[in-house]
């Protein structure tokens, strides 16, 4: 099957399949995109005679003809338009058309299968699975940050290697690595790489180099690069290329490459018919929605162009009731002793499974009288829902995956590359599993429904009250909870004779909710952390040492922020092995102020003090001068570009100032930080430590500065005689 799809300028198709000697090519001639016209709704009356008619005269339309279709989940057979286009580029703008070349009010017609990405387009309309036959050969490029700003590299690492020189040595070790590897696959560190080589190529006067497998075409540009906003963060997406013959991953715009691996990549593209290289830039939501298409095309539903669908009626008694999330218990602040956490197994797409949760059957007409959804009265039909024919698999396969990795673990000689294959498409299946349930109260979610959403929170509140009630009846008590995981403790006031055992209260609760609940870990302890500036637990802040192990568990404090310079990161763990051995603040402290010696004394590297931050906002638009503000003014003076979306990094030199030179950007040399600046990074994060004992940072600055003045007059003190 075909890895890679190229779409030529002059709407040739060329499909490119690995074979024993290298890649094949099959070019075709005559593929037409389509897309569909249809009556928005069923209760719309309409007669597409007339559109057809006009589109028929349209140059860029090849065929029209009436088909039947399913506009919608809830909709059967219905006759549609179908239109045929000559090239893939023309497709959105005819869609776009049908609006105004219909005689008909806007809102009442709806265009379907308009927006999808090209590849995957080609897959699902011709049944093409892009799933290689063998594995892929690569061949990396990459360059440094401080190259990227030019029209020219003077460095570049190929293939693991770092060349310099003038442009035409570089050219020529790229030409030679291509022709040795003949890679299936260009891992770039920025898609950059690659106009810039080819400039470089015309500038030399280089007439033979070339990325491409396909003689007529060297590259195209497949978009721009853009800025968005998700979820209140801000994003960067950059330019994207295409090489006829090689499939390009940015490891700069990619997500599923980073999290996982090619494995994790290719197992995503098995399941959502998505090639390669578009799987690897893609989003989560954009693959479980490659996934969710898949399903509807086997079913002859049509992919809606813009999400419409209104919310049904709810009274105000509901939407208090529905518009919540999972449930959470408040966490005891402290620290507490012989603790067991507990999972439910992909808590929410099991919901979905075990509960029938899908957008074409929750509030069904059918039922419309039952009361199927705790506290909110919604019904949900006997049909099997579509959602849970696109869940169950992955379910499936990735309880497969875990079940082969634990084998290949507790083999005498267990198969690394087997195991780094395995983990891969662990990873890749669990992050679809975590974002389909989010997906389904997403606005633009092609097949989303708000009511599946609000449906899944009330069962997973239903069900963690229920394994609460269970495990305080067996004898345990519960000190914390959040949406699939519980903690809890022996009950002090039940005799150890009557608790119940924690497996077969575990199997009691799986049982009881049908969804498999998992013993995650035993703790000598956990500690859970108030919020600043308040007793009031923080949800997602904690930290325990796994009981027989060396290993801590850490969520939400410092070591574990994107931000947090390493060496901050690595004081924190060691204040935690402090706290484990000696369950004394003061001995937590003497690490603090071991680490404080070392900043005052100039000893840290800088390279471990180096922040990682993410950029909001282009440099004119910031109206205060944050630390951000300074390190975009100096990347602006060495031409760097740093793009709303991605990070900068850099190390505090001297926070007191307000200008550039309040940092220094990672890569430039230099040998000076502020170490009164990082000293305050490091009480904050020994206070993250030591505030489910009850210290905050007041405590901790006023033991500082005794242990300071005790110091000073030990070390001035002079013998009077």
């Amino acid at each position: 099957m075909p890895f890679t799809i190229d779409y030529l300028d002059d709407g040739r198709i060329l499909e490119w399949k690995t074979g024993a000697d290298g890649a094949v090519v099959t070019e075709y001639d005559d593929y037409t995109p389509r897309f569909y016209v249809a009556p928005r709704s069923p209760d719309v009356d309409i007669d597409l005679t007339n559109l057809r008619t006009v589109y028929e005269r349209h140059p860029d339309v090849v065929a029209t003809e009436v088909v039947p279709r399913r506009p919608g989940f809830r909709r059967g057979d219905e006759d549609v338009l179908a239109v045929d286009v000559s090239h893939i580029d023309r497709v959105t703008s005819l869609a776009r058309q049908a609006r105004q070349l219909s005689d008909y009010p806007v809102g009442d017609l709806a265009c379907f299968n308009v927006d999808l990405s090209r590849e995957f387009r080609y897959c699902l309309e011709n049944n093409v699975n892009p799933t290689p036959a063998r594995d892929l050969s690569t061949l990396r490029l990459s360059v440094p940050l401080t190259e990227t700003s030019g029209d020219e590299y003077t460095e570049l690492s190929v293939a693991g290697e770092t060349v310099t020189g003038p442009p035409a040595d570089i050219l020529t070790a790229v030409q030679a690595a291509l022709d040795q590897h003949d890679p299936d696959v260009l891992v770039c560190s920025t898609s950059q790489i690659i106009p810039t080589l080819y400039g470089m190529a015309a500038s030399a006067g280089v007439d033979d180099f070339s990325l491409s497998r396909w003689a007529d075409v060297d590259y195209q540009q497949l978009a721009s690069r853009s800025t968005y906003a998700s979820y209140g963060r801000v994003g960067h997406s950059p330019a994207r290329y295409n090489v006829p013959g090689r499939a390009i991953i940015d490891k700069s715009n990619t997500f599923f490459f980073g999290e996982t691996n090619i494995d994790g990549v290719l197992d995503l593209v098995s399941r959502s018919r998505k090639p390669i290289q578009e799987a690897a830039w893609a989003s989560i939501g954009n693959i479980l929605t490659a996934i969710q298409i898949c399903e509807a095309h086997k079913r002859g539903v049509l992919v809606p162009w813009n999400s419409w669908r209104h919310e049904e009626y709810k009274s105000m008694g509901t939407l208090h009731d529905a518009d919540r999330g999972g449930f959470i218990f408040a966490p005891e602040v402290g620290l507490h002793e012989d603790v067991h956490e507990l999972d439910f197994s992909s808590l929410y797409p099991n919901i979905i499974c075990t509960r029938n949760v899908s957008p074409d059957v929750i509030r069904c007409e059918c039922h419309r009288g039952r009361d199927d959804v705790p506290d909110l009265g919604y019904s949900i039909c006997d049909e099997r829902g579509y959602l849970v024919d696109v869940l169950q698999p992955i379910i499936d396969a990735r309880d497969e995956i875990k079940a082969a990795i634990r084998r290949e673990q507790e083999r005498d000689d267990p198969d690394e590359e087997r195991l780094e294959e395995l983990e891969g498409r662990s990873g890749a299946l669990k992050w679809i599993l975590v974002a389909c349930f989010g997906y389904q109260g997403f606005n633009n979610a092609k097949y989303g429904r708000i009511e599946c959403h609000e449906a899944i929170n009330a069962f997973a509140r239903e069900i963690l009250l229920t394994a609460k009630q269970c495990f305080e009846a067996g004898g345990w008590r519960v000190v914390h909870g959040i949406v699939d995981s519980i903690w809890v403790t022996p009950d002090p006031g039940v005799d150890d004779n009557q608790r119940e055992n924690l497996t077969e209260l575990a199997t009691e609760i799986t049982e009881a909710v049908d969804i498999r609940l998992e013993y995650e870990a035993h703790y000598d302890w956990v500690a859970f952390v108030p919020q600043r500036e308040s007793d009031v637990g923080a949800l997602t802040k904690y930290f325990g040492k796994v009981a027989g192990d060396d290993e801590f568990k850490v969520r939400g404090i410092e070591a574990r922020q994107r931000s947090t310079p390493p060496f901050i990161g690595n004081v924190q763990r060691e204040c935690l092995e402090r706290l484990d051995a000696t369950r004394s603040p003061r001995a937590v402290l003497g690490c603090l102020k071991r680490a404080i010696t070392s900043l005052e004394a100039g000893e840290v590297p800088v390279e471990q003090l180096v922040e990682r931050n993410r950029v909001s906002k282009p440099l004119e638009g910031y109206t205060q001068n944050t630390q951000n503000v300074a390190a975009l003014k100096r990347a602006r003076d060495q031409d760097l570009a740093v793009h709303p979306g991605q990070d900068i990094r850099y190390v505090v030199v001297d926070d007191n100032k307000t200008s550039r030179e309040r940092v220094a950007l990672a890569h430039e040399e230099f040998d000076t930080y502020d170490s009164s600046y990082y000293e305050t990074q490091l009480v904050r994060a020994v206070e993250s430590i030591l505030s489910p004992l009850g210290w905050d940072r007041t405590d901790i600055r006023r033991e500082l500065a005794e242990t300071r003045k005790l110091d000073l007059t030990e070390f001035t003190a002079v013998d009077p005689k």
